[in-house]
């Protein structure tokens, strides 16, 4: 009997293709839709009717089934309500990890299992292995080191790494194209996303204000000795490494070093003074590997768009690690992922505490 795979067709190339590859393979293929919010008139955000309809029209030319799995209340709670909260609390967070957390890989997969389901599958640039010899799921980079996307799956369990097809992983980005094109599919050539999905103008604070309630209260600039270099907006508009939009004049250029919640004050200086070799994160998840009994020497990034760096990494008490730089790293940010490899191999991430 055929594998029975639901597919997460977000609309774009990459979901298409994965299901179109699932199908070559043989598989018994359900097209799934996420919708994710009820605006209407906002088409930009990800789950909006235009993207419903795109993935629905390319299943259709593809002859497989597709449905819309309705999970609005949950990606509030989990993914937006979060990502209010973390701004709020002096963080700048990444969404997309606990989309992929607790909705794709989460929600979707447990509704999958209980249709009968084998598998769920979708369009990330990564690649699942079972380890025979350490009875372990693993996961890997994809093959296309420019889009590789493990950064944001490391917080994925032993469960959901078993019960996940990632086809596109062992290809590059304009085979796929070529291959929907091939086969006819009318997304073949629809642009890549960018912006955070609920965010598309970019505009994150206006979200804070409209979604959240959020009231950005102005205070203090202040350098290093205390001294006022101006006002700002409110602590939610800025975040550690910001250059642009400050409105302070200097003699040199100034950044964000940090924020102070208790003062309401934000921290400017040099760029010099950006760069640290040491961090603490917390929610660890051990992904590949379980949590070793030491300190272990890994590559790791603080940001998706960073390559990795030789780093220590040492388990801590309460889930959490200490991981100290061979060289300083720049505008290290809480509330972001720090994710560490061997090799192609993704050994696990937390986020960033402040």
């Amino acid at each position: 009997m055929a594998q029975r795979v639901f597919a997460a067709m977000s609309g774009g190339v990459d979901s298409a293709a994965a299901a179109l590859l699932l199908q070559q393979a043989g598989c018994d293929v359900t097209g799934v839709t996420l919708r994710l919010h009820h605006y209407k008139d906002r088409p930009g955000l990800c789950g909006s009717a235009d993207d419903i309809e795109t993935a629905r029209s390319v299943a259709a030319g593809m002859g497989i089934p597709h449905v819309v799995l309705d999970l609005c209340d949950l990606f509030k709670k989990q993914v937006m309500d979060r990502f209010v909260w973390a701004y709020t609390h002096g963080r700048t967070p990444n969404p997309c990890i606990d989309c992929n957390r607790e909705i794709k890989f989460g929600a979707l997969l447990d509704w999958a299992l209980d249709q009968g389901a084998d598998a769920i599958a979708t369009g990330h640039y990564a690649r699942v292995r079972f380890d025979e010899a350490a009875h372990r799921w693993q996961l890997l980079r994809g093959a296309d080191r420019r889009k590789d996307q493990t950064y944001f799956l490391y917080q994925l369990t032993q469960h959901q790494l078993a019960h996940l097809l990632l086809p596109v992983g062992d290809y590059e980005k304009p085979a796929l194209r070529a291959l929907a094109a091939a086969h006819g599919l009318s997304n073949a050539q629809k642009a890549d996303s960018q912006d955070i999905c609920f965010v598309p103008d970019g505009d994150y604070v206006s979200f804070l204000r409209q979604y959240g309630g959020v009231e950005p209260v102005p205070g203090d600039f202040v350098d290093e000795s205390g001294q006022v270099l101006g006002r700002h907006q409110g602590l939610e508009c800025y975040t550690i490494g910001q250059r642009k939009g400050l409105g302070v004049s200097a003699n040199a250029p100034l950044y964000v070093l940090g924020k102070d919640l208790d003062h309401g004050t934000v921290l400017l200086g040099g760029d010099d003074r950006l760069y640290t070799r040491e961090l603490t994160a917390e929610r660890v998840n051990w992904l590949s590997i379980p949590e070793p009994n030491g300190p272990l020497p890994v590559t790791a990034k603080t940001r998706y768009s960073q390559r990795e760096a030789a780093a220590t990494v040492e388990p801590l008490p309460g889930g959490r690690i200490r991981m100290v730089f061979a060289e300083p790293q720049r505008a290290i940010t809480p509330g972001q992922a720090v994710v560490f490899y061997d090799g192609d191999l993704v050994l696990g991430g937390g986020t960033i505490c402040p």
